[in-house]
């Protein structure tokens, strides 16, 4: 690895540091360079908080280094337009910059090139596509979400030895190994929604928030809930103020519940196709979107073909009787997964499948690198 492709790197490792707190914006990180010396470092943190860039200078700043004539290296093009925050590029046009080491172009339609445009006329040399894969892999829901409008999809089962999914002969219950679970958290805190079925609710009565990892500062990923019928009593857990919630209902109508806002979508509920409502979440800013249950649910999204991602947790438990469901190649073909990974370090055998053998965001996913 060449020192660019090293100094890429890093700036790369420190953007993880961003994943599941600045979304809607993208993990980004910076670094800058003196010779062969990083002087200064900084990640996008928290939304609302110092781009990566921003956050880079301050921390030059703060160590008292001189930025003039040095070289930035960035994980993604750097923004040329005012948000929450000012425009990067003049942050580093103002730090002096001699140079920017870009990984990867931003296809946002605020950004797309005018961050590089506005460099290169400022005079300052602009390099372009340095790590630029793994850039992206680290940004995919991103990328997705600029692509189509849509968030990328994860679907987490867990089946006992011979594929069933509960044991209708004996109370609910998690039967999935503690190390399993938490696995299943750190998938919650990566993504901004938590879908799940009506029967799910009724029978589990989940919070579906992050508990068994730390949050880091990660909010509750938004709990979407398809309640067809209005069959989930009023006091279930996923009403309260915990996580924000949305609740899709079908054709009848269904009493209210207070502070839930209601979505009447047929095309979900009864059709069992779920186009519009990725559509809705697209147009709310929600990139990364997690099913966790039941059956039925990961039936309508897998036969649609719209999954990007299965998480398989198989138990070695055996159930008396329960419903089954069966991971066949037809449904992966049909969304183009393959497997990309298998670990059986949790107790459970967990298989990951990717649309395309895409990568992971990063080598430990879904827990933090460090």
């Amino acid at each position: 690895m060449n020192d660019e492709s090293a100094f890429m790197q890093h700036a790369i490792d420190i953007a993880e540091k961003g994943i599941g707190r600045v979304s809607p914006n993208p993990p980004v990180g910076c670094i800058l360079v003196q010779g062969d010396r990083i002087i200064a470092e900084g990640w996008h943190n928290q939304i609302g908080d110092l781009h990566a860039e921003q956050a880079a200078i301050a921390d030059a700043e703060k160590r008292g280094e001189n930025t003039e004539g040095c070289v930035a290296f960035v994980t993604l093009e750097p923004c040329n337009h005012f948000g929450r925050t000012p425009p990067c590029t003049q942050a580093l046009l103002w730090a002096g910059v001699s140079k920017v080491v870009i990984a990867s172009r931003d296809p946002n339609p605020n950004v797309r090139g005018k961050g590089i445009d506005a460099l290169i006329e400022a005079g300052i040399e602009v390099e372009i596509g340095i790590q630029k894969p793994k850039a992206e892999a680290q940004m995919q829901a991103f990328l997705n979400w600029c692509e189509f409008r849509r968030p990328l999809v994860t679907l987490k089962m867990a089946v006992d030895a011979n594929d069933k999914v509960d044991d209708r002969n004996a109370p609910a219950r998690r039967f999935t190994t503690e190390l399993s679970l938490q696995f299943a958290h750190a998938l919650r805190r990566q993504c901004d929604a938590i879908l799940v079925g009506s029967q799910t609710v009724i029978r589990d009565n989940p919070s579906l928030t992050i508990r068994k990892v730390d949050s880091d500062g990660s909010p509750n990923p938004t709990r979407i809930i398809l309640d067809t019928r209005g069959e989930i009593n009023k006091d279930a857990i996923v009403w309260n103020n915990n996580a924000t919630t949305l609740r899709i209902v079908g054709q009848e109508k269904c009493d209210e519940i207070q502070g839930i806002e209601s979505i009447s979508m047929p095309t979900v509920t009864e059709s069992k196709k779920p186009d519009d409502l990725l559509d809705l979440l697209g147009d709310r800013g929600i990139q990364e979107l997690l099913i966790e249950g039941g059956p039925s649910v990961w039936t309508s999204f897998l036969e649609n073909g719209v999954v990007d991602r299965i998480i398989h947790i198989r138990s070695e438990i055996e159930f008396d009787e329960g419903p089954e469901m069966k991971l066949s190649d037809r449904l992966l073909s049909l969304n183009n997964l393959e497997l990309i990974d298998e670990r059986r370090d949790t107790g459970d055998i967990i298989q990951i499948f990717t649309r395309g053998g895409r990568t992971l965001p990063h080598q430990r996913w879904p827990y933090p690198s460090d």
